[in-house]
């Protein structure tokens, strides 16, 4: 049975930044996040008795020997949780800028989880799909579900525990996000290795683990009271701590350029000129801003005055996993 599941990325508020478990992904702290609507991962899977190994392609193209490696380290997941024992063959397409800071791995390997488990011919709960996804990425956890999703870091030591749940579903709370580009080169230091530096490394780090509980905790009683304001307030300082501790990481580093400061000042200018608005980072250049649908279009033309802005891509919350055959 061929099968393709449709998952999209996901944008956090609250981040993700390190892990206890480089195996498993395991987090040093839960995480909440944002599906978005405009960006997704189309995957099919068909297992085949005929493959002597597994094969992947990506947009069309053949990946390269070690992308296909990971993938098939995945898939072996796969065939543990399901009992499936042939190789298969998987085709996937991006329908994500391919830009520093607009990874695809949440989308990519949440759809591949569940296109892969609906392929062996097995049911999993959602929950199950989280689990499975988060072994090929942390952040896809949370691409299994719509809406505004918490990934909880769970106790266990086998990751059985650490799975993502949905907090509000979609077109309960409408929000916009303006995914800002300033640069497409690939960053210098990739998430992996930062995360991995700064938990060995940054004194800062022991800060961040000390207050991201109470972060999550304010902000999941603001989404569930639909609180704007108090909602923008907490991401952005969430961003702002964790990159703050890249820059203790021995050697130190920062994934900001001087085009990211650059909208960062625009938007708290907007905001003090009385356009809401707020910004959030991920590991990479480029910045997400959080708005209402009211005044999305005029806090894009803004943004788009600017010099060091590329390109600008509007978003709305989203849907979670769904297949389409």
């Amino acid at each position: 049975m061929k099968k393709t599941a449709r998952a999209h990325t996901n944008i956090a508020l609250i981040k993700y930044w390190g892990k206890r478990d480089e195996t498993l992904f395991l987090p040093t702290n839960s995480s909440l996040s944002i599906t978005l609507d405009q960006f997704y991962t189309d995957t099919s899977v068909e297992f085949d008795e005929v493959l002597d190994q597994d094969t992947f392609t990506l947009n069309d193209q053949p990946v390269s020997e070690t992308e296909r490696i990971k993938i098939s380290k995945f898939l072996d997941k796969v065939r543990t949780f399901t009992g499936e024992k042939r190789f298969c063959r998987v085709e996937s397409i991006n329908h994500v800028p391919t830009a520093a800071g607009f990874a695809s791995s949440a989308s990519g390997f949440s759809a591949l989880a569940a296109a892969a488990v609906k392929a062996a011919g097995t049911e999993a709960t959602l929950e199950e799909l989280s689990i499975l996804a988060r072994q090929g990425s942390g952040s896809a956890s949370r691409s299994v579900y719509g809406g505004f999703v918490e990934w909880q870091m769970g106790e266990r030591e086998d990751g059985l525990d650490s799975y993502a749940k949905q907090i509000l579903p979609e077109g309960t709370f409408d929000v916009s996000v303006l995914s800002v580009e300033v640069s497409t080169e690939q960053k210098k230091i990739l998430s992996r290795e930062g995360m991995k530096r700064t938990v060995e490394t940054s004194p800062f780090y022991q800060g961040w683990l000390d207050t991201v509980g109470e972060d999550l905790a304010n902000i999941k009683d603001a989404i569930i009271n639909q609180d704007f304001t108090r909602m923008g307030e907490i991401l952005e300082y969430n961003a702002l701590k964790m990159h703050a501790t890249t820059l203790g990481a021995n050697p130190p580093f920062l994934y900001w350029q001087s085009a990211t400061l650059k909208v960062m000042e625009e938007v708290q200018a907007m905001r003090e000129s009385g356009l809401e608005c707020y910004f959030t980072i991920d590991a990479g250049p480029n910045v997400k801003v959080i708005t209402t649908p009211k005044k999305e279009k005029e806090i894009e033309k803004q943004l788009k005055s600017l010099d060091v802005v590329k390109e600008i891509y509007p978003c709305r919350v989203g849907p979670g996993i769904r297949y389409i055959d």
